[in-house]
């Protein structure tokens, strides 16, 4: 009895899994269809990108680049751990090993971890709340994400900001190995998409370069969509329809 109360996680930990939980819930669905536009903001340039995406859980997604005309086709699957880019310019499918996770996304801030989301907030992470505090005037928990020592994730610490009564994550922090914060990640523009309340846009922030950002921006969304499995496959990665 004395091993199980030991071994028992404390009421704040549950709790904070649970804040979590419902916050990637809230943004991913059971399926989610979406089209959005990506802005690569640098000190002498600015890109722009458009694209879809398909999801079904945590472990199947499905991005394909539809603007500017040179990248158009260009797509990404995942499936469970596994995940593939097709380069229709080479006619070629490549399958990327761990080791990509923490590179760039089509040159951006973003990482192909978070296109993809390989590893899962939920699972992967212990979760601890830390303190509260105000952001875009809604009171969140700021809740702390450290991974589990079996988990193949590519932070070393997130720290999320939620609000406490439409369960959205409205800020994060991404801490490597060493504890430097890398990315700092702002969820602006709260409104209703599908029937659902979610922050419309996405902005990171790179801490060490002045100047940089990348924004993603949803147009449209659809959850619940009909998905199955056989979506995501890599014959549909490369003749989807867009």
């Amino acid at each position: 009895m004395l091993a199980f109360l030991l071994a028992a996680p404390s009421p704040e930990t549950e709790d904070a899994k649970e804040i979590i939980r419902k916050a990637d819930q809230v943004m991913r669905g059971t399926t989610a269809q979406a089209s959005m536009n990506m802005q690569i903001i640098r000190p002498d340039y600015t890109r722009e990108m458009s694209m879809k995406s398909w999801s079904l859980e945590d472990d199947f997604a499905l991005v394909v680049i539809t603007a500017p005309a040179r990248d158009r086709g260009t797509a990404f699957l995942k499936r469970e751990k596994e995940i593939w880019n097709w380069q229709p310019s080479i006619d070629r499918v490549v399958k990327m090993p761990p080791s990509m996770m923490m590179q760039s996304w089509m040159g951006s801030d973003f990482t192909n971890d978070d296109l993809v989301q390989q590893s899962s907030i939920v699972d992967d992470f212990s979760h601890r709340i830390i303190e509260e505090q105000l952001i875009q005037e809604r009171e969140c928990y700021v809740i702390e994400l450290i991974p589990k020592e079996d988990a193949a994730v590519v932070w070393g610490k997130i720290i999320h900001w939620v609000d406490k009564e439409a369960s959205l994550i409205l800020k994060s922090e991404f801490f490597d190995e060493d504890d430097y914060l890398i990315n700092t990640m702002n969820c602006k523009e709260i409104r209703e998409l599908d029937d659902r309340t979610i922050a419309s846009v996405l902005e990171i922030i790179p801490a060490e370069a002045e100047g940089e950002r990348t924004i993603i921006e949803y147009s449209d969304i659809a959850f619940d969509v009909d998905l199955d499995e056989g979506f995501f496959s890599i014959q549909n990665l490369k003749r989807i329809r867009y």
